[in-house]
């Protein structure tokens, strides 16, 4: 049986999310894409009432939370807060994701109850480099076997929490020759020899987020900590497809903090719709201004549905065969650069003036046509796969 009405359990995580959204995410919000500082305050605050923590599982110390669904009601809230703060607070996740799909139960009791601890302690994937960003099997980044040990040499870019997080997935290749088959996931925690951060990148939108780059030099870690590592075994290529399985679950969470992104434009151009009054009525009575309100607000409805229905197919332990994660992430960050872009122009000279959110938001939408994959990547994801061909 198929329904939407949430559970009790839900529309109090909604009402938690929301009022913190509300109460610590929207005043913190215009500072921190201002100065392009890390929220950590908020973060802990965050951390306290659960918010990082809620979805892993209770005997790796989070909250037993593990319905997709939850998460996504969750995360709309605090992205309707600020896309950049929520990106903060959320983005531990695909580390953890990595981590929790590829692991072994005991790489996870190692290294999930890291982010469970009575402080804040954050993760980052790095997969993407400088030639490899689209196209994933051309990772460069090299991991050689010597003796019991992995060392790591390469470059990583556009890394969320690059350089800063206590723990970094890391994606190389133990034999370029192999393409994928060679492509494996490696666990680097703080302080280890030969791993540096790079440029701290500036950008135009998710400013809050700190995004950089990650230089390798003989970066040297134990066999142990390659994910899915079995004693007595060679490298494995278990990393390519667990980054991709891993991104197409991950996908339709980016969609749904493109969801809340849109819905905090649209409710703040309805609002301004009804109290704009030009040529002797509010500009809401005019077809052009409410027919545009009605294609925003149906656009966020069916992009929400879409990610529900993928987290529903996670929930099921049901295949993605149409690529349903892609789906959801690709029309999602669609609906969010279109919602924000029509809010700056219902509210004209107003909506482009920093005096008012709508410019901001505009400018955070247009990471979710980029990155965990391009609108563009998305579409080949999909056509693959009704295709019969695979994701990949």
């Amino acid at each position: 049986m198929i329904g939407f009405q949430l559970t009790e359990e839900q529309r109090d995580f909604q009402k938690l999310a929301h009022d913190f959204a509300l109460k610590e995410i929207r005043p913190a919000a215009e500072h921190h894409d201002e100065t392009e500082d890390m929220p950590w305050e908020v973060m802990r605050k965050a951390h306290g009432l659960g918010l990082t923590t809620f979805y892993f599982p209770e005997e790796y110390g989070g909250g037993g939370v593990v319905d997709p669904i939850t998460y996504f009601i969750i995360n709309e809230e605090l992205a309707w807060g600020c896309a950049g703060i929520q990106t903060c607070i959320a983005g531990t996740g695909l580390a953890a994701a990595a981590i929790m799909g590829m692991g072994t139960e005991e790489q996870k009791k190692k290294w999930i109850p890291m982010f469970c601890g009575d402080d804040v302690k954050i993760g980052a994937m790095a997969l993407t480099e400088p030639e490899a960003g689209s196209d994933a099997q051309a990772v460069k980044t090299v991991a050689r076997q010597q003796g019991d040990s992995w060392v790591l040499n390469g470059k990583k870019c556009f890394i969320t929490n690059g350089g800063i997080a206590d723990l970094h997935v890391v994606f190389a290749t133990t034999d370029p020759s192999l393409g994928w088959a060679g492509l494996a996931a490696f666990v680097i925690e703080a302080g280890t020899t030969g791993m540096t951060m790079g440029k701290k990148e500036k950008k135009l939108g998710v400013r809050a987020s700190h995004t950089a780059e990650i230089f390798l030099d003989d970066c040297r870690i134990p066999l142990e900590n390659q994910l899915g590592y079995v004693p007595g075994t060679g490298p494995s290529g278990f990393g390519a497809l667990g980054a991709l399985k891993m991104l197409e679950h991950t996908r339709p969470g980016i969609g749904i903090a493109a969801v809340g992104l849109a819905r905090a434009a649209y409710e703040f151009a309805l609002d301004y719709a009804q109290k704009r009054v030009q040529f002797g009525k509010p500009i809401i009575t005019k077809q052009a201004i409410s027919f545009t309100l009605a294609d925003m607000i149906t656009a966020i409805d069916a992009a929400r549905l879409l990610c529900w229905r993928a987290g529903w197919l996670q929930r099921e332990n049901l295949p993605l065969r149409n690529a349903e994660g892609s789906m959801a992430k690709l029309f999602a960050g669609d609906t969010a650069m279109s919602v924000t872009t029509q809010a700056v122009q219902i509210l004209g000279g107003y909506g482009y003036m920093k005096d008012f959110p709508v410019e901001k938001w505009m400018r955070d939408a247009k990471i979710y046509q980029i990155w965990e994959g391009t609108a563009e990547i998305q579409r080949l994801v999909i056509s693959r796969a009704i295709a019969g061909r695979g994701f990949f």
